[in-house]
């Protein structure tokens, strides 16, 4: 298997809040990612994670504090131009079902990144094949298990050529059989040193994957740290609680 180059850039999220109406959802967070390393975070349902994911590529927009990538404030810049430098993959694969699955890699290329046919269509094959599925191109979406369908979204996030990407609950909605390979593919995205932020209830891959993990709870970043003492000397009785619920 060809892999591209990968270039990665820092992010780092200072005070971030999100309310919606009343519901205070993000209470200042504070969060740096070092350019191509791998943060998983982790907490209850409810406790801003997603929100927080949403803020990186301004899907969601923070109602105060500030946005860096590589170190420069993007919290003004144009959030198309953001985007195609932060990739993001869904839960729920989010892919044209009536179009192939080549298509709905060529489809982004062509309309933000204003490609050419041809060169689209080649930089979605190389992705295809990155990523296990070069044989699928023509299939529809429908034709594939959840586990491919997750690997065409992941493909078509990195044809864009991001140094960033996104991953939120990435193996949620899979049956348990296909999560292992789609991790697995997560995990090789590490290794090869593009930036990862990474929701996750994946206890395993947390611990053996990220470099570092935040625990959320409440719309804030309760603890943070390398895997082995977030997750083998939790300082807070709320992180302690939660371990205890999900190991």
């Amino acid at each position: 298997m060809t892999t591209t180059a990968v270039r990665s850039s820092s992010v780092e999220l200072r005070d971030i809040h999100v309310s919606f109406g009343t519901l205070e959802v993000l209470r200042g967070v504070d969060l740096r990612v070092e350019s191509g390393r791998t943060t998983c975070v982790i907490g209850p349902s409810g406790s801003g994670k997603s929100t927080l994911l949403r803020c990186v590529n301004r899907l969601q927009e923070p109602d105060s504090g500030d946005l860096l990538l590589d170190g420069e404030s993007v919290i003004r810049s144009d959030p198309d131009a953001l985007r195609q430098r932060v990739g993001m993959v869904f839960q729920h694969f989010n892919l044209f079902g009536h179009r192939s699955v080549l298509d709905n890699i060529v489809l982004p290329l062509r309309s933000v990144k204003k490609l050419g046919k041809e060169e689209a269509a080649e930089i979605a094959r190389a992705r295809l094949a990155e990523v296990g599925l070069a044989d699928k191109a023509p299939y529809r979406p429908s034709a594939l298990s959840g586990g491919q369908q997750q690997r065409v979204a992941i493909a078509r996030a990195l044809a864009m050529d991001p140094e960033v990407m996104l991953f939120d609950e990435a193996t949620s909605a899979l049956d348990p059989e296909l999560v292992k390979g789609v991790l697995n593919l997560m995990a090789g995205l590490a290794e090869r040193g593009l930036t990862l932020i990474v929701v996750t209830h994946e206890m395993g891959f947390a611990r053996s994957v990220a470099d570092e993990v935040a625990f959320m709870d409440a719309g804030r970043i309760v603890e943070q740290g390398p895997p082995a003492k977030v997750f083998d000397e939790p300082q807070s009785p709320r992180l302690q609680r939660f371990l205890s619920q999900v190991l």
